[in-house]
């Protein structure tokens, strides 16, 4: 049930109604989103309704209508994020989980783990202790198996998910293993689910080969009640009829489980179809639906296999699946980071060099903008943000060290460049140290019950307007753009303002924050809008990647003199993705160039060709590696 509390309860009152709930047997949770004011309690409890509802401080009191309490979306609005490690699943970015079905030997499992950590997995799994059909079967390697799995962490930074078979492995399990898995075949072992709830690590739920949604879902409410509310829900396939896969995916799970339910949501498609050649488009499939990270079997040698080699991508085929992945991700709001350990591991760093318990990222506008998303997609919870009013207080933020870093959208697919912010890095002597991509998608928004025809006035950002221009130009007579800072500002003087006749464009997020409704979805010329952002600061991150530059150069206004620096980059095989000319200030019809190239710069081994550029241009400027 859910509680609504009375106005103004205090703290101390607050607490001696939890006090009340949990003698009667309830589970007492907050429901964070509206602080004070609502708690949900879940359990064995004494009482009816009517009792709760006398209770001192409450409001009213709301029952929950599922079967499953403690893990439904009533009871927690908000998604859960499951943090292992430095790993956040049920965030911005998709997690991939990778490894070979069981832990075979050490030279196995470690030739693997350097293979998929090389092409973006950000935890390891493996088995030791293997459940299998025919008894004749290998059944893993037990504790050793556990061993080389703690060692691989500890290697290659990767945190380790493996399945526990019995209660009597738990003590094991909590001092060699990450996050503990829950076969398909033990879904419904319920023992065992309040074991794992007892030992408090995450715990990955897989679906039975049988069960329906809701008896999956009453497995993870088993977990919780025993005070364990780490839990990851596994889709891997389904039994049916159907004979020409091993198991059926069922991907609507997916958007189901997100209605009913809080819990991140990841996918086996390995398990699912049991063929190699079908793991990569499920997987494709899985992320396009919504789902919040992957888990797929890989091994450097799949035909020797002991385990299900048949459905084990080889390393490379994992590979190209991570780069479809990439492209993908921000398509459904989210990202694949293939750097993502290490830009965790550089946070610490420079938290520690800082003497501050999180860096500062700064961002244009406020809580909800894109400019916040791709904030959070990059650093996850590794900062504390910073929302900032213009492009030029982010430099400034960053150059005195206000900030650590800075967000900053640089370009865009369907209106081009930021040109502004090409300038200020031009002019501030900052490095960039990152990017990211997001898909922008726009709506139109306003209070509630707000009908088309009732529109006069439009508020966004002048680049939104642009990128909306389809959409807005058959209303040019009747509707006036009202220019602000940032989306998240113009949905809030929507809000404020509280007229029928304004509305805004701007992101879900904001719309939501604000308790707006959206009028008109998706209202961007192109579906394919993507903006790119890139993080500035004074020095590059301590582990970053290093695989694309961006430079800026100017030559003589002479016939020729472009094509000299260029030749350079061709001569060597150096891809550039990137050329633009802005022009210098003070000096009519003479043009700095912009570059973006796959090449570490700043590597030793860039050296001659940097000086072949400095002897072919009258200025250049490295702007950054990342």
């Amino acid at each position: 049930m859910i509680l609504v509390l009375q106005e103004g309860i205090t703290r101390e009152e607050k607490g001696r109604l939890d006090s009340s709930l949990e003698d009667h047997g309830c589970i007492v949770r907050e429901i964070s989103t509206y602080q004070l004011g609502v708690v949900g309690a879940a359990g064995k409890a004494e009482k009816d309704v009517d009792f709760f509802q006398d209770l001192p401080g409450v409001e009213r009191v709301i029952p929950i209508s599922t079967s499953f309490k403690l893990v439904s979306r009533q009871m927690h609005p908000e998604d859960t994020v499951v943090r292992v490690r430095d790993v956040e699943i049920g965030g911005d970015r998709i997690v991939v989980v990778a490894g070979p079905c069981a832990v075979e030997n050490r030279e196995q499992a470690f030739t693997t783990a350097a293979e998929v950590r090389k092409y973006g997995a950000v935890m390891f799994r493996g088995g030791a202790f293997k459940p299998r059909t025919s008894p004749y079967s290998f059944q893993g390697l037990g504790v050793e198996g556990l061993q080389i799995l703690a060692d691989i962490r500890e290697e290659f930074g990767l945190p380790v998910v493996t399945e526990m078979t019995s209660t009597d492995q738990a003590e094991s399990m909590d001092k060699y293993v990450d996050v503990v898995q829950i076969g398909a075949r033990n879904m419904q072992n319920f023992e065992l689910l309040k074991c794992v709830g007892r030992i408090g690590k995450p715990v990955l739920l897989k679906r039975g080969l049988s069960a329906t949604i809701e008896e999956w879902l009453m497995s993870a409410e088993y977990i919780f009640s025993e005070g364990n509310d780490q839990v990851i829900l596994c889709e891997r396939g389904i039994r049916t009829f159907e004979r020409y896969t091993r198991n059926t995916l069922d991907l609507s799970a997916i958007p189901i489980v997100k209605e009913l339910s809080h819990l991140p949501i990841v996918v086996d498609p390995s398990h699912a179809t049991g063929m190699r050649k079908k793991v990569a488009p499920m997987a494709r499939s899985a992320v396009a639906a919504g789902a919040d990270g992957l888990m797929i079997e890989v091994h450097h040698d799949p035909d020797k296999a002991l385990s299900d080699g048949a459905q084990s991508l080889y390393p490379k085929q994992f590979g190209q699946l991570m780069r479809d992945i990439y492209v993908i991700s921000p398509v459904v709001g989210k990202q694949l980071d293939f750097a993502y350990d290490k830009k965790s591991g550089s946070s610490d760093e420079t938290c520690e060099e800082n003497g501050r318990e999180k860096k500062r990222a700064a961002f244009l506008g406020m809580e909800g903008t894109f400019s916040h998303k791709a904030c959070n997609q990059f650093f996850g919870n590794k900062v504390s943000t910073a929302s900032l009013p213009s492009f030029r207080s982010i430099f400034e933020a960053v150059k005195t060290g206000e900030v650590d870093y800075g967000v900053l959208p640089l370009e865009n697919s369907l209106t081009g460049s930021i040109h502004e912010n090409y300038d200020f890095l031009l002019e501030y002597d900052l490095k960039i140290v990152g990017e990211v991509t997001l898909r922008v998608k726009h709506h139109l928004i306003g209070i509630p019950g707000t009908k088309r025809e009732q529109i006069e006035r439009v508020l966004s950002h002048p680049q939104v307007f642009q990128q909306c221009r389809l959409f807005l130009e058959p209303h040019h007579e009747e509707w006036a753009l009202v220019s602000v800072t940032d989306t998240a500002k113009a949905v809030r003087l929507v809000r404020e303002a509280g007229k029928p006749t304004d509305a805004a464009i701007g992101s879900r997020e904001e719309a939501k924050i604000h308790d707006m409704e959206i009028i008109e979805e998706g209202i961007e010329t192109n579906p394919r809008n993507f903006t790119r952002f890139v993080v500035i600061g004074k020095e590059p991150l301590p582990k970053g990647p290093r695989s694309k530059s961006s430079l800026i150069f100017s030559t003589v206004n002479q016939s020729g003199a472009l094509y000299r620096p260029l030749k350079i980059f061709a001569d060597r095989g150096i891809n550039l993705v990137k050329l633009e000319s802005r022009p210098i200030p003070g000096k009519p019809w003479e043009y700095m160039f912009y570059v973006d190239l796959e090449e570490d710069v700043e590597s030793p081994g860039f050296e001659t060709v940097l000086l072949s550029l400095e002897e072919h241009t009258d200025y250049l400027k490295v702007l950054g590696s990342y």
